[in-house]
């Protein structure tokens, strides 16, 4: 299978620029939108988030900063990668930019040559320091593991959720792995909603992979953050189910010996890893917390979230 172009966003109100700009960028072999103001970029971005967006930063409506600015402040696109374009001489422009988190700037006039060259260097370092997990373009292990180091770092207190579904296996062979990739895409969308509503931009949720999610956030935060998770999941479940399963509460499949067996419906586990009752100096450490409070919360039937209290 071809894998797919990368997809660039390109946001400017100068038609000239537009079409210069994905004419090179097509010929570059990357797949091209590209839209007049910074509201249509925010849309754009929020309806098929592209793997890099470039950012003129005078536009009506919504200027380059402004988009740059919600943009990261949101914890699904704050890692989208951005480049501004900037007329010569705005030094000051450019380090505000930098400051509010975009990944580059390319000077306008725009020289083709050099563009390119920006755009893979950003992509690369992007991919790299990432990892972002292609089905939920949620911040992979390496983010999560920078994240953690900080937060382990910084002294500060912190509380960790470690995000797993139960019964998943058991949907992946009755409904398949299409199905099993929507339920997925929707506990990220839940995850992110929970974060939205009860957390801060300073929050991270990161995608370990599978049906696996991490979510770093402050401890006064952390029951609120699960609750709402909970609920939402809880509300949602019942969706991705046939009226027939639904109505018996129940799916049934065969073990790994052929045997049938059946499985409650998808429910969701959290466990908490926290520095408030005692001290944790080290990745590992908060993962090994983390997975084996995990496995407890999957010992309860339904739904469930459970705290680290221990003091030692």
């Amino acid at each position: 299978m071809t894998p797919r172009p990368p997809r660039i966003l390109v946001a400017d109100d100068h038609p000239d620029l537009r079409a210069l700009l994905t004419q090179a960028l097509e010929g570059a072999g990357y797949a091209v939108a590209a839209v007049a103001d910074g509201q249509e970029a925010l849309d754009a971005v929020r309806a098929a988030p592209p793997d890099l967006l470039i950012l003129d930063l005078s536009m009506p409506v919504k200027t380059g900063f402004e988009v740059t600015e919600e943009l990261k402040r949101d914890p699904l696109l704050r890692h989208l990668p951005v480049i501004l374009l900037t007329s010569e001489g705005e030094l000051r422009s450019k380090v505000k930019g930098l400051d509010l988190g975009a990944d580059d700037y390319v000077t306008k006039p725009v020289e083709i040559q050099e563009f390119l060259a920006r755009i893979r260097m950003v992509m690369r370092r992007t991919r790299l320091g990432l990892e972002a997990n292609p089905l939920t373009r949620l911040p992979g292990n390496p983010a999560i593991a920078e994240r953690l180091e900080q937060a382990v770092g910084s002294g500060a207190p912190f509380a960790v959720l470690y995000v797993d579904l139960n019964q998943f296996k058991a949907y992946n062979d009755v409904y398949g792995y299409d199905a099993g990739d929507r339920v997925i895409r929707r506990t990220a969308e839940i995850l992110m909603a929970a974060l939205k509503r009860e957390g801060a931009a300073s929050d991270f949720l990161g995608h370990i992979g599978g049906d696996d999610f991490i979510l770093a956030t402050a401890p006064e935060r952390s029951e609120a953050l699960c609750a709402a998770i909970v609920e939402a999941f809880d509300a949602e479940a019942p969706k991705f189910y046939t009226e027939a399963d639904r109505a018996r509460g129940s799916i049934q499949t065969r073990d790994r010996r052929g045997n049938l067996q059946e499985f409650p419906l998808l429910s969701i586990s959290i466990g908490v890893a926290t520095n408030v009752h005692r001290s944790l100096k080290s990745v590992g450490q908060i993962s090994q917390i983390g997975s084996e409070l995990k496995r407890y919360a999957k010992t309860f039937k339904g739904s469930k979230f459970v705290f680290d209290r221990r003091t030692e």
